[in-house]
């Protein structure tokens, strides 16, 4: 679609290929109110975000839907709720040069991670910023089940639980170093939970309490809603639906990839099975510790992580992630090492 690169349409009128369309379009044309929520009873609950890089061929919502009140009266209906938790200074972006400024929500999380009681990633020093940034992320991700929790339990008060498909699913990465943006699994891999709407047989791969196993892309999530509403893929679609009883063959690996972020230009690809993650740089340089805007001014562990860097104070997987260099290989076993920090490219292990 000519989309990759980050925000490279937004003054030249790019247009989707011809028959490529937004999921809400086909769901607008079988008669769904589509809605992207920010607020319930009047209480923010979402962002409204709509991040597109295309022009829009007619709104990609129906108007006057970002209050909740209204899908009572809109139904089916299909709606959208991007939690505000981890929004922060963006877009002033200047981190490093005053104190931190709080994420939404901030004062309401629940203070169950302190800096001193959290085990950060092994890929991070063991520093004062970085075990106070590791647990405001981990109470951030508490603060947004309060959130959440709302909006669930709205619906369960309009009477709608029963009918409601409910899909919960995260971002791409979290707003630190080697998260959003970079082809490990804590920039890749998202959690995803499903809950089945009582009054409709269930599908026979949902079983509750149960943990799906597959390699799932989250491509997939846009045919497999599809088939929610019982509306066929459209040609050329390489989402597959996972879920009834003719489900799309099941994936051996899920792709992924990396252009350009921002100003930062890393060809980056990745290919995953159940067990075993590959990633190829194909950019020469850095591929963790180049320079980028946003990522020094907003990220606060990456310039403590250059400043010791320079003092010569990392060893181990943090000192080996600020030297990797492009063009290279990565092969990590998941299963024996889940923050992928023994690259097993080069190894002689069978």
């Amino acid at each position: 679609t000519d989309t990759h690169h980050m925000r490279s349409h937004r003054t030249d009128d790019f247009r989707l290929p011809p028959g490529v369309r937004p999921v809400t379009h086909l769901l607008q044309d079988a008669g769904y109110f589509t809605a992207n929520i920010k607020t319930v009873n009047g209480e923010s609950v979402g962002t409204g975000k709509l991040d597109l890089n295309f022009v829009n061929e007619g709104p990609i919502y129906d108007d006057n839907s970002s209050e909740w009140s209204v899908l009572k009266q809109h139904q089916p209906f299909f709606a959208v709720v991007n939690c505000e938790e981890n929004e922060y200074d963006i877009y002033d972006r200047q981190s490093a040069a005053k104190e931190r400024v709080k994420w939404v929500g901030e004062d309401i999380h629940v203070q169950h991670a302190t800096p001193e009681s959290v085990t950060p990633p092994p890929y991070y020093p063991d520093h004062p910023v970085v075990r106070k940034e590791w647990a405001r992320y981990l109470n951030s991700v508490s603060g947004m089940d309060l959130r959440l929790g709302k909006v669930l339990a709205q619906l369960r008060a309009d009477g709608l639980e029963d009918d409601t498909i409910i899909l919960f699913l995260g971002d791409n990465g979290r707003l630190e170093p080697r998260g959003i943006h970079w082809c490990y699994d804590s920039g890749l891999r998202v959690p995803m939970i499903l809950k089945w709407a009582k009054n409709f047989p269930a599908p026979p791969q949902v079983q509750p309490g149960a943990v799906d196993e597959r390699v799932i892309s989250l491509l997939d999530v846009t045919a497999t809603t599809l088939h929610f509403a019982g509306l066929p893929r459209p040609m050329l679609m390489q989402s597959r639906n996972f879920l009834g009883a003719n489900p799309d063959p099941e994936r051996r690996f899920a792709f992924a990839a990396r252009d350009r972020i921002d100003e930062t230009e890393h060809r980056i690809r990745s290919v995953h099975d159940e067990r075993y993650h590959y990633i190829r740089t194909f950019t020469e340089g850095p591929t963790f510790a180049s320079l980028n805007r946003y990522k020094e001014k907003c990220f606060l562990i990456y310039p403590v992580m250059r400043e010791l860097h320079r003092a010569g104070k990392l060893t181990g997987p943090p000192l080996e992630l600020m030297e990797r260099r492009g063009p290279c290989e990565e092969l990590y076993d998941t299963e024996a090492d889940p923050h992928e920090v023994r690259n097993l490219i080069g190894s002689n292990e069978p």
